[in-house]
């Protein structure tokens, strides 16, 4: 059973939970990742989480979020999930927002709970979605989806929607992005 990394406020880590069990109304904090696929052209790859997810199911996020397993570098956890997720290989995450935290309540009372890094990978790759993570995916110019966020007039994930708001201060151009220092880490996502 895949299990997840509990966080301490500090971002140690304090134990473990199995994954399916640890979101409800009182989800304690945990480590986990997004990240953020684009192409060449500054396109982003969106993916739509797969309908029976007990967690927002079937609505649109940024391309792949998940958890370090206990004892696994976030790096290759953002690896592992891109290809179990998407079928996308071969790439290198680069860390752009090693601080990002949040917490969002679903309507039916399920909380996020994560201090969750933000990775960038630039890639022109052909997704494979696996039908039991993600439903679809689509490619959108960054310069036309960062406005559809802020604006509320695109339906996305709470943490895209934040992330977004952190992302568009590094500059308009994702793919000359500074990557970030992987000291800020919080302590159990450190390698």
């Amino acid at each position: 059973m895949e299990q997840v990394v509990l966080l301490a406020e500090n971002g140690t880590a304090i134990g473990v939970e199995d994954k399916a069990v640890v979101h409800h109304a009182d989800t304690p904090l945990h480590l986990a990742f997004s990240s953020y696929v684009f192409d060449a052209s500054a396109r982003v790859m969106l993916s739509r989480r797969a309908l029976h997810k007990k967690t927002w199911p079937g609505i649109w996020t940024n391309t792949c979020c998940g958890h370090p397993l206990p004892g696994e570098d976030v790096t290759s956890a953002v690896v592992r999930r891109l290809d179990d997720e998407l079928g996308i290989t071969g790439v290198t995450p680069e860390l752009v927002l090693p601080k990002f935290r949040y917490r969002a309540v679903m309507a039916d009372g399920i909380v996020e709970n994560e201090m969750c890094p933000v990775f960038r990978v630039v890639s022109d790759v052909v997704a494979a979605p696996n039908p039991d993570e993600v439903d679809s995916v689509e490619w959108v110019p960054w310069d036309e989806f960062v406005p559809s966020v802020l604006d509320g007039t695109r339906d996305i994930s709470p943490w895209c929607r934040l992330q977004v708001a952190e992302l568009v201060e590094l500059g308009p151009d994702p793919l000359k992005w500074e990557t970030g220092d992987a000291a800020d880490l919080p302590p159990a996502a450190r390698p």
